[in-house]
């Protein structure tokens, strides 16, 4: 997945330019992004505070890294079923 070019401070503090009243059409010009890119930060971020996402980012990241693990160490499993399944 691309990363994104702005960092969580980044998008709250556009975020709450929006909630302060300026227009989607000038933030899109002041930050070079399209209306569903700011869309797409509002439900993702809305709401949430600068330490909230970056917490919300380690999550994630975390999870990925142990469904890894989880899908190597069935791949171990199996092929370890099927060693002893087989007769020497």
């Amino acid at each position: 997945m691309k990363r994104s070019k702005y960092t969580e401070e980044t998008i709250i503090g556009m975020l709450k330019e929006r909630q302060a009243g300026m227009k989607v059409a000038d933030l899109t010009r002041k930050y070079a992004v399209s209306e569903q890119s700011i869309y797409r930060c509002q439900a993702r971020y809305g709401g949430m505070t600068v330490c909230e996402a970056k917490r919300s980012r380690q999550l994630e990241e975390e999870n990925t890294r142990l469904k890894r693990m989880v899908a190597e160490l069935s791949l171990d499993k199996q092929m370890l079923e099927d060693v002893l399944s087989k007769k020497w």
